[in-house]
């Protein structure tokens, strides 16, 4: 998909994070992804990200646009031509926009979903919750900042994490088209982590059973990211003729 170049303000952005036995997020992937591991187990999670100052490159800041969204990503590769890429793959976008709901799969990548968010932030503390129109996703993310990862998460260090996530910014979105993915890749201009300890988290997503039984995922980390500059580049549609069956 074809898209001038996006530039923005990430005001926050929130990492929710899962460690997912491999075989059975494979199990969840479409051709031509598979997961992409660390310490033997894929990483799936949640993005809550708010923007501001969302414009083309060529528009004034003064007349972006601010947007509360939600995508759920799983870190994953595939191979093009004999190499190895790696990015996410996008099952779910969710917004509070009615702009990015009716534009997305068609002025820009990706379906988006419209979903009702609830935000409590102070200067330490971060609350996001959102609930879709359609009913189907519902989360909730609340923790206050730190300096450390849980002892039960897979990284090693906030600093493993951080590469790990940053690694990740080509991302592939369902379409309306089964086995075409949309491409959209997150430049930043500076990138900065701080993790966040959670103390409640929810997401109808990972605890759907019948996608991911019980012992199959558990909660890994949170990372925050706050003001930072970026662009939203769109990048060549990825497509698969052979597609999974929910």
């Amino acid at each position: 998909m074809r898209i001038p170049v996006i530039r923005g303000i990430i005001d926050r952005r929130i990492l929710a994070n899962y460690h997912i036995d491999p075989e059975v997020m494979a199990r969840r992937l479409p051709p031509p992804f598979r997961p992409k591991l660390t310490n033997g187990f894929a990483i799936g999670g949640i993005c809550l990200i708010r923007l501001k100052s969302l414009r083309p490159r060529f528009v004034p800041s003064s007349w972006g646009i601010r947007s509360e969204n939600a995508a759920h990503r799983i870190a994953v590769e595939w191979d093009v031509d004999g190499r190895t890429q790696e990015g996410v793959y996008i099952p779910r976008r969710d917004t509070n926009s009615r702009f990015n709901t009716w534009a997305g799969g068609t002025l820009f990548p990706g379906l988006h979903h419209h979903a009702r968010f609830t935000v409590k932030e102070s200067s330490d503390h971060f609350s996001v919750a959102l609930q879709s129109d359609d009913g189907d996703t519902r989360v909730l993310v609340s923790g206050i900042v730190t300096d450390h990862l849980p002892d039960s998460s897979v990284f090693p260090s906030v600093a493993a994490a951080s590469k790990f996530f940053e690694m990740g910014s080509l991302g592939y979105s369902v379409t309306r088209t089964n086995g075409r993915f949309d491409g959209l890749e997150l430049l930043c201009e500076n990138w900065h982590v701080d993790p966040l300890e959670i103390d409640h988290v929810e997401s109808s997503y990972f605890e759907n059973e019948l996608q991911f039984p019980r012992g199959s995922v558990g909660f890994d980390c949170a990372l925050l990211m706050r003001g930072i500059r970026h662009e939203w580049h769109g990048r060549k549609d990825l497509c698969c003729a052979e597609v999974i069956e929910e």
